[in-house]
């Protein structure tokens, strides 16, 4: 039986640092790169709610994104420090609206994003509600409240004056 992970201390959700291999013509970290600790990020939020390679097997679930919107703020370099903070937007049965923001060692904001996520009945093939365990971790995630970052729910355009 997979362990439920303890989330009542829930620090950065994601520490790395910037390979070589992330490294662009510009001398900072590729555009796609970003993406890629974004999708790291998931993958730790899934071990953090208990959907780690023991956890799926156990309950036949998993997560799919269905939507993902990056926002670069700052350039990454070549082995910087990098952390993933969350926030949870909002959840619902088999949902869930999360906010990521990658910083850098000195706690700037160098990138954000807002996915929404789905819970995946491995079976069927088709959403699902999340196993009650999962859930009860869910509860436990960082919430935005009434606050949400000044990022999330953004939609892109060209602002006309």
């Amino acid at each position: 039986m997979s362990r439920t992970p303890d989330s009542s201390t829930f620090g950065p959700l994601l520490e790395t640092r910037v390979a070589d291999a992330w490294v662009d013509y510009n001398g900072h970290m590729n555009d796609a790169e970003y993406a890629r600790v974004f999708s790291l990020a998931v993958e730790a939020l899934m071990e953090r709610i208990g959907l780690d390679v023991a956890g799926r097997a156990e309950h036949g679930y998993t997560l799919y994104t269905l939507e993902t919107h990056l926002c670069y703020r700052q350039q990454a370099h070549r082995s910087e420090a990098l952390a993933v903070e969350l926030t949870l937007l909002d959840h619902d049965a088999k949902r869930l609206h999360v906010f990521f923001t990658l910083r850098n060692a000195d706690g700037d904001p160098l990138a954000t994003s807002e996915q929404m996520l789905m819970g995946i009945d491995v079976a069927s093939g088709r959403p699902g509600p999340f196993p009650e365990p999962v859930a009860a971790v869910i509860e436990t995630l960082p919430p935005a409240g009434d606050e949400w970052p000044s990022a999330a729910g953004r939609k892109i355009g060209i602002r006309r004056d």
